[in-house]
């Protein structure tokens, strides 16, 4: 595969007072558009607020920093008003109708990860306003206005026309704005950060895995997702999705290098990632991951909604399950080394904590 591999930063598409929205774009990162997957963030500053829209694919949302409010609006459903904060991913089917509000002195930023099989541009998210300078109805003639929500003319000129920034405003600070219902949470947010840990490895790492089982609404997206938090110096085990899904991963904090492997035995990328970075690992492409000393936190979307992985180390690695005399003709070395290196890594899965 002769593709640009390596990891990207988000560019601004557009923004004002309240806030701006930063994407990934395919020319840069070529593996979007050939992988049909959209990436793009969201920051809100105090009072700042994201208009509703409604997009073009299905995502998952991720809050990277602060706290906020979202407003979800299923199809032919009433609106869902949602505290959010740090650590909470959720789950945004076709249709949905959103809107972000942040009321908090620190920044409110969202990561939203998704899949473009179906949207306008492979490898990009197109939003439809519903309101301000670009939204939809600024496009339909008075008359078609006027008829469909029923008011005067003067009436559709000022929904219409009045909002004149476009995707994000920021009101003032005694703005009164829906308060967030508690029972709303259940069923549409995860928190990472609380959750149960799948994968608990001291001095290695942890995971928790977004599925159907702990976010049902990730079926309908058709998206599986994990937050991993690697400790300081710890190692990632190789390892590949054996369901043919990609794996899109954005570095939330710390830093490390990562390696990928792919066809013939070809390292297809070696770098440092960083926060901020956005790479994606190709189908059946092995993938590992050492941190730096401060350690290594990042999120990950497989575009399948219960994935399924391979590890190519540790106890529960394929290494294990396949026959010694297998292993012997296969590395073509003697029973003292196969036995030796089938000893290896008894205890350890998936992470891999410094040598002491």
């Amino acid at each position: 595969m002769d593709i640009d591999l390596s990891p990207k930063l988000a560019q601004k598409v557009y923004g004002g007072a309240g806030g701006s929205y930063h994407a990934w774009c395919p020319n840069d990162l070529p593996m979007l558009k050939q992988g049909n997957i959209g990436a793009g963030k969201l920051f809100l500053e105090k009072n700042g607020v994201a208009l509703p829209r409604y997009s073009d694919s299905a995502k998952v949302a991720y809050v990277l920093q602060g706290n906020g409010v979202a407003g979800i609006v299923l199809p032919e459903k009433e609106e869902k008003v949602l505290a959010i904060k740090t650590g909470d991913a959720i789950a945004l089917p076709f249709g949905v109708v959103t809107w972000w509000y942040n009321k908090e002195d620190t920044e409110l930023q969202i990561l939203f990860l998704g899949d473009t099989q179906t949207a306008h541009k492979p490898g990009s998210f197109t939003d439809f306003f519903l309101t301000g300078s670009n939204g939809i109805f600024t496009g339909f003639s008075m008359e078609f206005v006027c008829r469909a929500w029923d008011v005067d003319e003067s009436t559709a000129k000022a929904l219409v026309g009045n909002q004149k920034d476009n995707g994000i405003i920021k009101v003032d600070a005694n703005a009164k704005m829906p308060e967030p219902n508690k029972d709303h949470r259940n069923g549409m947010a995860l928190n990472c950060l609380d959750a149960p840990l799948d994968v608990d490895i001291k001095g290695g790492g942890r995971v928790v895995v977004l599925n159907t089982k702990n976010l049902p609404l990730v079926g309908e997206v058709g998206l599986g997702a994990d937050l991993v938090r690697l400790d300081g110096n710890a190692m990632c085990s190789p390892g590949f999705s054996c369901d043919s899904a990609l794996q899109v991963t954005y570095i939330v904090r710390g830093s490390g290098r990562a390696q990928i492997v792919g066809v013939d035995g070809k390292r297809v990328l070696e770098t440092t990632v960083k926060a901020g970075n956005l790479f994606i690992v190709p189908r059946f492409f092995v993938v590992s991951k050492i941190s730096d000393n401060d350690g290594l936190e990042w999120f990950s979307i497989i575009t399948t909604p219960n994935p399924i992985f391979t590890h190519m180390a540790g106890r529960t690695s394929v290494w294990k399950a396949l026959s010694p005399e297998v292993l012997q003709a296969s590395f073509n070395v003697t029973p003292e080394v196969e036995k030796t290196f089938r000893s290896k890594r008894m205890n350890s899965e998936i992470f891999f904590a410094p040598s002491k």
